[in-house]
């Protein structure tokens, strides 16, 4: 019995959440399971698991073995993986994240293309808008849009990601059409503090600025942001995939479009220190191509 094995059942442990729960996905006997993290604790000199008759919980040490110990055992998995041939790699648990408001649109659908074209992976799909820590929460590949100043990750760029800000016809007859970013700043427009922070980022002269402004609504989603626009509660600053039909049809107007700025973008990053393994660069290649796709890149996403 090897370092590994016992490593490896040790974290089959407080995944499944117990030995009864290890021992039945890995086949083997609850005694023996006992048996194989005992071993590890000796070898360690060091209590990893505190155990009563009814629960099962983790020692100060052991929440810090479990961690380190599931990441070596990746690394190790993602390395045997990419020995072979690419798409036969393609294999196992992928665990994503992505930004709600993207992952329950367009994203989410091309996430669920890949699964289905990949009857070998297994999805694990986080859909939250804070930026996790991929190495501490476990995740494989985080889908992020911004303009990644994070040198620890690495990054391959997706897509462009248009921000625009628009209004109804009413509401710019009411209030007048911005001709310049500064004429917003005493406008009634609708914060989205998931996107902008109430300060709008623009290109003026070649030079980033950001104009603060301000309004009666609030919100922390680019869709109710989307809904307080139709409603003519002011200027918006929104994904234009949020409101692309929108515009399309006539029900709101951008504007400012000269200043829009460029800098943000979609990127699929994973940790430098992380292989990158046949399941991610399968799913990163995919979104490549998806994103390629025909009339996905019109006008940015």
């Amino acid at each position: 019995m090897d370092t590994l094995t016992r490593m490896r059942t040790f974290v089959e442990v407080v995944e499944a959440g117990g030995f009864s729960a290890a021992a039945r996905k890995m086949g083997r006997s609850k005694a023996l399971i006992s048996k194989y993290v005992r071993e590890l604790e000796d070898e360690l000199g060091a209590r990893l698991l505190n155990r009563t008759t009814r629960t099962l919980s983790l020692t100060e040490v052991g929440q810090t073995y479990a961690r380190d110990a599931t990441e070596i055992l990746q690394r190790i998995d993602d390395l045997q993986s990419s020995v072979g041939d690419a798409h036969a790699a393609a294999r196992g648990r992928l665990k994503v994240s992505a930004p709600r408001t993207f992952g329950d649109g367009e994203l989410g659908r091309a996430i669920m293309d890949f699964v289905l074209e990949e009857p070998d992976i297994s999805l694990e799909l986080h859909l939250e808008d804070r930026f996790v820590d991929l190495v501490d929460e476990g995740f494989d590949v985080a889908i992020r849009i911004s303009s990644l100043s994070d040198s620890s990750l690495i990054a391959r760029r997706l897509s462009s990601f248009r921000i625009v800000c628009c209004a109804t016809d009413e509401v710019i007859a009411r209030y007048g059409l911005p001709e310049m970013p500064i004429d917003l700043a005493d406008r009634p427009c609708i914060v989205d503090w998931n996107v902008n922070r109430g300060s709008w980022p623009f290109m003026v002269e070649g030079e980033r600025v950001t104009i603060a402004v301000k309004g009666r609504v609030e919100v922390n989603s680019p869709n109710v942001a989307r809904q307080a626009a139709l409603a003519g509660l002011g200027f918006v600053m929104v994904p234009y995939l949020v409101v692309r039909d929108d515009i399309a049809a006539g029900r709101l107007k951008a504007v400012l479009e000269p200043y829009e700025t460029s800098a943000v973008a979609i990127h699929a990053v994973y940790p430098h220190r992380r292989h990158l393994s046949g399941k991610v660069r399968a799913f990163i290649d995919y979104l490549v191509r998806w994103f390629e796709g025909a009339g996905r890149n019109e006008g940015g996403c």
